[in-house]
C-alpha cells in the first residue's frame, strides 16, 4: 500500500531553522515568503538547491523516471513541461487492468452513422472520423469503477442532491394532483374513483419512500474503438454524466489514441473534473481507460519532478526530468498493488529505457529479499542498470519494521523520512520547530529479519505538492516515506543528468555508493543508523564523489553470512535478538563477492579486478575481524567473531566495513551490519516488569527489550504520564520476531490531555524477545519546554488451553477443553462465540494460459 498520509494544515509563519548542513543544526530565523515557499517543497536539506545553482543545466534533463504508484494526473499543476520545454510525462499506463474495457465486440454503422453500443444505447459516430475498415469495437464501463472512493462519494452526494430536488418536485406535483382530486371529489363512492385516489396516494408514498432506498450505481459510459488507418482511436459517450442532455455525446468527443503517441487526455465531465487517458491493446479488443486510484501518485511525481516556471521555489527536486506513470494501485482493491501490476510496470520501465524507478508502496513481508518480483527487480537493476528507489515504510518507531520491497531488498535504495526545522515551521506549521532535524516518529526502522540495515539513506518525508484535478485543489500536504522516496529519486535524477552530460557511466552500484558515503549522519549514536540509514543524502557531495571515482570499476559487493558450521540460514547481516544468542561468543563466515553488471567484459573488467581491502570493526571489544583481505572477482570468505556476553541489556549496533587500501578516501566499499538486542529476563513471580521515570521530549524514543516468559500468552500494560502541561501524543509499539512468521506487532497511539494512566492488553509469544518502543511524537509538545515523565508497567499472563479453536462438525459428542494457568493464578471467565462457518469447495476445472498483450512480455521475451 502507499506509504504516506494526507495532512491538512494552515500554513503560517514561525521562527525556524532551515537547510541541510550539519544535520539541520541552524540558527533560528524568521520565515519570509520565499523561505516559507521553499519549506513546502524541501530541496535545501539534500543539497539539491546548491547543486542546481552550481549546475543549472543539470536539473534532471535527460533523466527519465518511472513512477510506480497510483497513477499520475497529466493535468495537475507543474506536470506538463520540463524546464527545457519538453513534455513532462511521456507515457501513462494502467498496469493493473482495473480500467480495462472488453471491446472485442465489433459492429457496423448503418446509413445514418448509427451503431448499437455495448450498453444497448444507440450511438451516432461522427462523419469526420476516418475508419477505412468500417468496423467499430464497442464496450462499456461503469464509471464509478474508474473513480476513487472519495471522488465517487463526492459525485454520489452531488447527484443525490440533484435527484432529491427532482424527487421533491415530483412529490409536490403528486400532492397537488391529489389535492385537486379531493377538491373535485369530496365524497368518493365510485370504485373507479377510489382506485384513482389510491393510485394518487400510492404515487406520493412511493416517491417519498424511494429516497430511503436510493442507491446510485453510477452512470454507464459507452466506449468505441476503431483504427483510422494509422493508429487506434477511442471515443467515449458520457451523456449519462452530464446535466445537459446535449453534452457528452459520442459524436462530439475529440478522439484520443494511446497516450504515448499524442500525449493528449480527456475529462469525463465538469462535475467530476477527473482526467483520463486511453491505451488500446490486442488489436482493438482491449481498451484501457487510465485514471488514478488516489492522489498519492501525482503528489509523488510532483515531488520528484514538477516544474513551475512562475514559482520556481515550488519546483520538484528535478524539474528537468521526464516521467512515465505506471499505475500499480488497483482501483478495484482500494489502490492495493498486485503481482501482475508490478511486473507490467517493470516491463514498461525497461521498454521506455528509464533511468530511475520510484516506488512509494510497500508492506510487511515474511521473507526479506525474496520472491518473484524481487528476482525481476534484480534483473532490471543488474542487467538494464536502472536505479530503483523505494520507501522504507511508515511502521516505526519499533525496529525491524521496514517494509517490502523498499527496506528489505538489496537491489533497491530504501529511503527513510526526515523532517527539518524549516519543514516543521513551514509545511507543518508547528508553533516552535525543533532545534535539529530528525527522523519522523513513524518512519520504519531496520534491521531486516536477516540482519540487513534496511534503510539505505534518508530524505525529506513531507511536501506540499500537486494533486489531481478531481480533488478540486492544486496541491496538498502529505507526509510519509512515500514523500521521502521521490525526494531522493529526484536528487538521483540530478546526478544522472550531470553524469550523462559529462559522459560518466551511469551505474546503480556507483550511484548508491556515492550516496551512502557522502550522506550526513542524523543522530550521534551508532544505532541511529537503523533509523536513518547512512544519513541525510547530499546531492552536491555525492556528485563530487562520483566525479572523483569515475575510473573505478562499477561493482556491487554481495554479502552472504552463515554461522560457522551451519549452511543455513544465509543472511545479509548479523542479528542477535534472542537471549540464547547473547550468552556466548559466535563465529560467522562472511562471503564477499563482487558483482558486475550483466555484459561486463571478462577480459577487460573481471580478470583485472583486484582490491586490497583493510577490514575495520566499529568496536574491537565485541567484534574481531582479520586486518586485510585481497579481493578478486571470484570473491573471498573471512570470519567474524562476535562476543556479546559483557554487553548491558538493550540495543547495540556495530559495523564491519572494508576500506580500499590504495584509495581510503572512497570510504567503506561494503558494510556488514551487526545488531544485538540483549533482553531483560523476567525472574519475579508474578511476572512483572516496570520502567520508571523515563523522560521524554518531542521525538525522543525509549527502547526496552524483554525476554517474554515461557507460557505467557498476553500482556496487561499500563502507562502513567506526569510532569507536563499541553497535550502529549505517544506512539507505543511492541514487536516480536518468530521464525517463519511475519513480525508480531502491536501499535498504539495514545494522546494524553493531562497527566493520567491508561491501560491496554495485547497478545505475546512466550520464549521470544519483545521490543517495547515508546516515543513522544516528533511534533507533540513543541512550544512547551516541560519534560514528560513516563512510568510503564507490564504484567505477563498465560493460560494454556488444549484447544484454541473449536470446530462443530454436526455430531452431538461433547468437546473437552482443558485450561491451565502457566505463570500465576488467573481468573478464568470462558465465553464461546460462533463467528465463522466453513463450507469446503473443490475446483472442478483449472486452466493456465499466457496473457495475450505485449504489456505482459518480459524484457527477456518470455511471458510471465
Amino acid at each position: 500500500m502507499p506509504c504516506s498520509s494526507i495532512v491538512t494544515t494552515d500554513n503560517t509563519c514561525a521562527d525556524v531553522g532551515g537547510g541541510g548542513e550539519e544535520n539541520g543544526r541552524f540558527r533560528k530565523f524568521k520565515l519570509n515568503h520565499s523561505t516559507f515557499l521553499a519549506s513546502l517543497m524541501p530541496k535545501k536539506e539534500i543539497g539539491a538547491d546548491r547543486f542546481i545553482e552550481a549546475h543549472p543545466f543539470y536539473d534532471g534533463r535527460c533523466a527519465l523516471i518511472a513512477i510506480f504508484d497510483s497513477g499520475v494526473d497529466p493535468a495537475a499543476a507543474g506536470l506538463q513541461l520540463t524546464s527545457d520545454g519538453k513534455p513532462k510525462i511521456l507515457d501513462i499506463i494502467d498496469c493493473t487492468g482495473s480500467g480495462d474495457v472488453d471491446t472485442s465486440k465489433v459492429v457496423k454503422a448503418d446509413g445514418d452513422g448509427r451503431i448499437c453500443g455495448a450498453s444497448g444505447a444507440s450511438l451516432v459516430v461522427s462523419s469526420s472520423w476516418k475508419n477505412p475498415s468500417g468496423e467499430w469495437h464497442v464496450g462499456y464501463k461503469l464509471v464509478y469503477e474508474l473513480f476513487t472512493n472519495s471522488l465517487t462519494s463526492r459525485l454520489k452526494k452531488e447527484r443525490k442532491k440533484k435527484w432529491d430536488e427532482k424527487n421533491q418536485e415530483e412529490i409536490a406535483k403528486a400532492v397537488m394532483h391529489l389535492d385537486k382530486f379531493k377538491q373535485k371529489h369530496t365524497k368518493v363512492e365510485d370504485p373507479k374513483l377510489k382506485r384513482v385516489r389510491g393510485d394518487l396516494q400510492n404515487r406520493i408514498d412511493i416517491l417519498r419512500n424511494q429516497a430511503d432506498t436510493y442507491d446510485d450505481k453510477g452512470p454507464i459510459i459507452d466506449a468505441v474503438v476503431w483504427h483510422d488507418g494509422e493508429v487506434w482511436r477511442v471515443a467515449l459517450d458520457t451523456q449519462s454524466l452530464e446535466d445537459d442532455t446535449k453534452s457528452g455525446k459520442l459524436a462530439d468527443f475529440v478522439p484520443l489514441t494511446n497516450y504515448r503517441i499524442e500525449r493528449k487526455y480527456g475529462v469525463f465531465s465538469k462535475l467530476d473534473a477527473c482526467t483520463f487517458v486511453v491505451n488500446v491493446y490486442d488489436e482493438g479488443n482491449i481498451l484501457s481507460i487510465v485514471t488514478d486510484s488516489s492522489p498519492h501518485g501525482t503528489h509523488v511525481a510532483g515531488i520528484a519532478a514538477a516544474f513551475h516556471p512562475q514559482e520556481p521555489l515550488l519546483n520538484g527536486v528535478a524539474p528537468g526530468a521526464q516521467l512515465i506513470s505506471c499505475k500499480i494501485g488497483d482501483s478495484r482493491l482500494g489502490s492495493m498493488e498486485t503481482g501482475t501490476g508490478l511486473t507490467r510496470a517493470l516491463i514498461a520501465a525497461v521498454e521506455h529505457k528509464c533511468d530511475l524507478i520510484n516506488m512509494s508502496y510497500g508492506e510487511p513481508t515474511l521473507l526479506p529479499d525474496y520472491g518473484r518480483f524481487v528476482d525481476l527487480v534484480n534483473e532490471v537493476v543488474n542487467e538494464h542498470c536502472l536505479i530503483f528507489v523505494s520507501s522504507a515504510g511508515n511502521s516505526g518507531p519499533a525496529l525491524s519494521t521496514v517494509g517490502a520491497p523498499g527496506g528489505t531488498s538489496s537491489s533497491i535504495i530504501g529511503v527513510g523520512a526526515y523532517v527539518s526545522p524549516a519543514m516543521a515551521a513551514g509545511a507543518h506549521s508547528v508553533v516552535e520547530p525543533p532545534a535539529e532535524g530528525l527522523e519522523y516518529t513513524w518512519s520504519s526502522r531496520g534491521p531486516t529479519a536477516d540482519g540487513d540495515l534496511g534503510v539505505c539513506i534518508s530524505a525529506p518525508g513531507g511536501a506540499v505538492a500537486p494533486v489531481p484535478t478531481w480533488t478540486l485543489q492544486g496541491r496538498m500536504l502529505m507526509n510519509g516515506t512515500s514523500m521521502a522516496s521521490p525526494s531522493a529519486c529526484g536528487g538521483i535524477a540530478l546526478l544522472i543528468s550531470a553524469m550523462k552530460a559529462e559522459g560518466i557511466t551511469v551505474s546503480p552500484y556507483s550511484v548508491r555508493k556515492a550516496l551512502e558515503n557522502t550522506s550526513i549522519p542524523v543522530g550521534v549514536l551508532p544505532e541511529d543508523k537503523l533509523t536513518t540509514g547512512q544519513g541525510l543524502m547530499q546531492v552536491d557531495k555525492a556528485y563530487e564523489y562520483i566525479q572523483k571515482s569515475q575510473d573505478f570499476p562499477c561493482v556491487w559487493y554481495q554479502i552472504k553470512i552463515n554461522q560457522s558450521g551451519k549452511s543455513t540460514p544465509t543472511s545479509r547481516g548479523i542479528y542477535l535478538r534472542e537471549s540464547t544468542a547473547c550468552q556466548h561468543s559466535t563465529e560467522w563466515a562472511v562471503q564477499i563477492e563482487p558483482k558486475f553488471h550483466e555484459g561486463a567484459s571478462k577480459l577487460d573488467e573481471l580478470v583485472p579486478f583486484e582490491e586490497c581491502i583493510e577490514l575495520h570493526s566499529s568496536d574491537n571489544a565485541v567484534l574481531r575481524v582479520p586486518e586485510y583481505l585481497l579481493l578478486t572477482h571470484n570473491g573471498r570468505t573471512f570470519n567474524i567473531i562476535v562476543d556479546p556476553m559483557n554487553l548491558r541489556d538493550g540495543l547495540h549496533y556495530y559495523e564491519v566495513y572494508g576500506i580500499d587500501c590504495k584509495a581510503p578516501w572512497r570510504g567503506p566499499l561494503f558494510r556488514i551490519p551487526i545488531t544485538i538486542t540483549k533482553p531483560k529476563a523476567v525472574m519475579n513471580r508474578p511476572p512483572l516488569v516496570s520502567f520508571s521515570r523515563m523522560s521524554f521530549l518531542p521525538g525522543h524514543i525509549e527502547r526496552r527489550y524483554i525476554e517474554v516468559p515461557l507460557g505467557a500468552s498476553w500482556v496487561e500494560a499500563t502507562i502513567q504520564t506526569s510532569g507536563f502541561d499541553t497535550t502529549r501524543r505517544f506512539f507505543i509499539d511492541t514487536i516480536q520476531i518468530c521464525p517463519l512468521r511475519r513480525p508480531i506487532k502491536l501499535e498504539r497511539v495514545i494522546t494524553f490531555s493531562s497527566p493520567t494512566a491508561k491501560s491496554f492488553a495485547f497478545p505475546v509469544v512466550g520464549g521470544q524477545t519483545m521490543e517495547l518502543a515508546i516515543a513522544q511524537f516528533w511534533s507533540s509538545g513543541m512550544g512547551s519546554h516541560e519534560t514528560t515523565i513516563v512510568d510503564f508497567e507490564i504484567v505477563f499472563h498465560g493460560i494454556g488451553v488444549s484447544r484454541t479453536e473449536v470446530v462443530l462438525d454436526g455430531s452431538e459428542a461433547p468437546i473437552r477443553i482443558e485450561a491451565e494457568a502457566l505463570l500465576a493464578s488467573e481468573k478464568l471467565a470462558p465465553t464461546a462465540v460462533l463467528n465463522k462457518i466453513r463450507v469446503p469447495y473443490r475446483p472442478i476445472e483449472a486452466k493456465l494460459c499466457t496473457l495475450p498483450s505485449n504489456r505482459d512480455k518480459l524484457p527477456s521475451g518470455n511471458k510471465y
